[in-house]
């Protein structure tokens, strides 16, 4: 199981309400199934990742997320899940928005685009970082939106956000450590649970 994965599994209360924006094959549905018993759907554009979804057990339904979430009801998921999609969203603000409308509760993961790798890469070639966490030329990226940490809790602070829990991933040892202490800088990867609502 991916990292992130077992990270959101800890967030995620027994028998949840929960929708998964851009959930992939589904893998991450199908683990909180399996282990907190959630009743969970997916949105996702990809006809591959659809089959792979039903293959996988998981409610799927066909949708593009940027034509907005106007289908569901304030708060009609307990949960809310976005997973490494939220930087390819035509608008971001706009998905998050409708994202707390639905749901009491937002997890958010998303590649730091100020990770030091990144920002080497750009200083010593001048070109778009390619590495293993962003495997895209810049004509090729589903990328739109570049994101830091920065820039998400500056957008929380915009919407008036509450962080119930922010988790960084990205290396093991003295990596570890200078991420915790640096994580804009030092870290690769971003989960955040957030909320609007008081708890």
């Amino acid at each position: 199981m991916r990292i992130d994965h077992k990270i959101i599994l800890d967030w995620v209360e027994p028998n949840s309400r929960v929708l998964d924006l851009g959930c992939g094959d589904g893998s991450l549905l199908k683990n909180l199934t399996a282990s907190k018993q959630i009743h969970g759907y997916g949105l996702e554009i990809n006809s591959e990742n659809i089959l792979q979804c039903i293959a996988n057990g998981v409610n799927v339904i066909e949708q593009d997320i940027d034509a907005g979430l106007g289908d569901y009801d304030d708060q009609s998921f307990d949960l809310v899940i976005m997973s490494q999609t939220i930087q390819t969203m035509m608008y971001p603000e706009r998905t998050l928005e409708e994202m707390l409308r639905i749901g009491r509760q937002v997890i958010v993961t998303f590649p730091n685009f100020g990770h030091w790798k990144a920002r080497v890469q750009l200083a010593l070639h001048g070109r778009m970082p390619v590495s293993d966490l962003l495997p895209y030329e810049w004509y090729n990226t589903p990328n739109i939106h570049f994101c830091t940490f920065r820039d998400f809790e500056h957008l929380c602070n915009d919407l008036k956000v509450k962080t119930l829990n922010r988790e960084v991933i990205g290396g093991d040892g003295m990596a570890s450590f200078f991420q915790k202490l640096h994580p804009n800088l030092f870290a690769a990867t971003a989960l955040y649970r957030i909320t609007k609502g008081d708890l």
